[in-house]
């Protein structure tokens, strides 16, 4: 199977920066067409980038986009979306579960509005878009469902830091369990990634801190890019880590990835033990 992302179409739920727009920028090095459903319609204050300006950047990179403001809560949007993304290019080959909220509050903290403000974002979000866009999923010759989301770490001390965030998160990555079972008789694959070590993104250096102990967001989007172009019928049910992935591609050699700021010892993300 040749190895390219050429052609093939993209439905990512937000990617106005970061991580997902890094793994929509090197699909469309392939000439892949991406469609964004975000809310960034406007500049963010303290946030770089709209749907629009990351829409320009594929395309100048070499694929096509399109960009559709709406919420991934929003039932209505989510078709939306869907129905713009066959319309323009014709089907959906690939589902990208990127959106995410995050509240590291402990339970005594937690405000009730941003637990369901996660969950709807992240455990309903990719339930939602992924559902929607299945009906196209099955007509692709190599469907693929990859979602944001970490491995199912059951030591107590994850949920215990921040049970709000940590059942959100999990949410997506029972999805990708479900998922990988149920849509295997269609051959439409299912994998969940997260990274290694922390990603260099506005969201980390805002609640984490600053990018010195962290990765660029290209680890995470040559891993995508390597898991989205394999066959969806043998590479399914996997809950990766950017690094591993890279390594079954022969990529031993990680020091270019490094974030241009970060010296020392890397951190390891969220839900990952030593």
């Amino acid at each position: 199977m040749e190895r390219t992302l050429a052609g093939r179409t993209i439905l990512m739920s937000g990617g106005s920066r970061g991580i997902g727009l890094a793994i929509a920028l090197r699909a469309a090095k392939d000439g892949a067409n991406v469609v964004l459903l975000a809310k960034t319609a406007e500049p963010h204050p303290k946030l770089e980038g709209t749907v629009h300006t990351a829409a320009a950047e594929i395309e100048a990179a070499g694929g096509r986009a399109l960009a559709v403001v709406g919420d991934v809560r929003v039932d209505a949007d989510v078709e939306r979306a869907v129905a713009a993304a066959v319309e323009r290019f014709g089907g959906i080959d690939i589902m990208v579960n990127n959106a995410s909220a995050i509240d590291l509050s402990p339970t005594a903290d937690a405000d009730m509005k941003r637990y369901d403000l996660m969950q709807d974002i992240n455990a309903r979000g990719t339930f939602l878009l992924t559902k929607t866009a299945l009906p196209h999923l099955r007509e692709s010759s190599n469907a693929h469902v990859l979602t944001l989301s970490p491995p199912l770490n059951p030591a107590p001390h994850w949920p215990g830091r921040h049970l709000a965030y940590t059942l959100s998160k999990y949410g997506m990555s029972l999805c990708t369990v479900g998922f990988a079972h149920e849509f295997a008789a269609h051959g439409v694959a299912a994998n969940s990634l997260w990274p290694r070590t922390l990603i260099d993104t506005a969201a980390i250096r805002n609640l984490l801190g600053g990018a010195e102990r962290s990765r660029s967001s290209a680890i995470v989007a040559d891993a995508a890019y390597a898991i989205l172009t394999r066959d969806a019928t043998a590479c399914t049910g996997h809950h990766f880590l950017d690094d591993e992935v890279l390594a079954e591609e022969g990529v031993t050699d990680l020091s270019g990835y490094r974030a241009g700021d970060a010296e020392g010892e890397l951190e390891l993300d969220l839900f990952l033990d030593a």
